[in-house]
């Protein structure tokens, strides 16, 4: 079957890295990615099914990936080869019972056949899985990163019954495809679970930004949703979604000023015309930083009240930032990552986002879709999807030849 590969090399990790440096996307033509012929992987025990990817979507640490820009962290955590593709609809086997599935993708206890499960598994609280590297599987964080699963990027993959959620009949697969990011969006939005009637800011406007206003819209209810989005497709549906003040990033520290009766530090003469950021002496309750970068978390921190919280939810690799105003204002720096059970909510996430997908049409971020033949040009759109009008870019799976109806 067709599946896009990623092989352990060194020297085409390096080459990714200086190619994706020179433009989006050109990783992809001379790194570690490859379309290749495989087998279809093996089932690895009882309770594991076949699923034809019907659409699977590419996200940043995919992007991170294929740029041979990851993090260092997660290469005890990853199996090579791995076929990439962890945002996944697609077809349950007729042997698995049919019907069409997303897929949770972190691979925990259940899917590792570990007992007794650690206290994240026992808990439904998966993403905190201890066991990730264990069992019977190669190591691997999550399907698309393990070796012995397959991934979306593919014709099929191998996948836990704990991991499958029926998708409705109503949804559209672009809809479905969705799923697993807004749950991400979820589990970040309900980091500021004491927010309601508060202000929150959100840093970025991408695929995982839109859906965390969409989620912080629908499950907390801040006072003031204010957005910095870099383009205009964004600061559009940004709007659409709930958002209170949608800005260009330049604006966000006036505007979460103006909402926060906060004065700048330093603001007049030249010390201001010199200052990288606009610091505030007040600031929002709650931003939530949905890029990752070193110049996110710096903004991030110039524009949290003192006492107030930062939620990663955007990947941030390796940054150099100055954490002084994390000591000085005593500000909470939390990680968002994954699903599983929410407390606050009493209800897993991807159930919810099943809900807020349908209820916020999200389905309307998918902007564009290519086989897999394409997916150099699939990976440059993604790589520049905000100046190029976009937002989610994916690979569809459902006319590629060799793919069984």
């Amino acid at each position: 079957m067709k599946a896009l590969r990623v092989e352990r090399s060194l020297p085409r990790f390096a080459a990714a890295r200086v190619a994706g440096a020179l433009a989006p996307g050109r990783a992809a033509r001379v790194g570690p990615l490859h379309l290749v012929d495989v087998d279809p992987p093996p089932l690895p025990g009882p309770d594991w099914v076949r699923v034809r990817p019907r659409l699977s979507g590419i996200c940043g640490s995919d992007l991170a990936t294929v740029d041979g820009v990851a993090s260092p962290w997660f290469e005890p955590v990853v199996s090579f080869p791995f076929v990439p593709g962890h945002e996944v609809v697609g077809d349950l086997d007729a042997d698995g019972g049919g019907g069409r599935v997303v897929v949770e993708p972190v691979l925990g206890c259940a899917a590792r056949g570990i007992e007794p499960r650690c206290e994240g598994c026992r808990t439904d609280d998966v993403g905190r899985c201890r066991n990730i590297a264990f069992g019977h599987l190669e190591p691997g964080l999550q399907t698309g990163y393990c070796a012995d699963t397959g991934g979306g990027w593919s014709l099929g993959l191998v996948a836990h019954r704990s991991q499958l959620h029926a998708v409705p009949e109503t949804m559209s697969d672009e809809a479905a495809v969705m799923v697993e990011p807004t749950a991400c969006a979820i589990r970040g939005a309900l980091k500021c679970h004491d927010a309601g009637g508060a202000v929150v800011a959100v840093v970025g406007a991408g695929t995982l930004g839109l859906c965390v206003v969409a989620a912080l819209h629908r499950f907390v209810g801040p006072d003031r949703l204010i957005v910095g989005a870099k383009h205009p497709v964004q600061r559009r549906l940004a709007t659409e979604l709930g958002a209170t003040v949608v800005v260009e990033p330049a604006n966000l520290a006036r505007s979460v000023r103006r909402a926060t009766g906060s004065m700048a530090v330093g603001d007049d003469g030249d010390r201001a015309r010199s200052q990288p950021l606009q610091r505030l002496t007040g600031g929002a309750d709650v931003v939530v930083d949905c890029v990752g970068s070193a110049n996110s978390l710096a903004q991030a921190l110039a524009i949290v009240a003192p006492g107030g919280r930062i939620v990663m939810v955007g990947m941030p690799g390796t940054l150099t930032v100055d954490l002084t105003p994390l000591w000085h204002r005593e500000v909470e720096l939390v990680g968002a990552y994954a699903y599983g059970a929410e407390p606050t909510l009493g209800r897993r996430t991807f159930d919810l986002a099943l809900e807020l997908v349908a209820e916020a049409r999200l389905e309307r971020l998918v902007s564009a879709t290519y086989p897999l033949q394409r997916h150099p040009d699939a990976l440059a759109h993604a790589a520049d999807a905000g100046r190029r009008g976009a937002v989610k870019v994916a690979f569809d799976l459902r006319t590629e030849k060799g793919r069984r109806s």
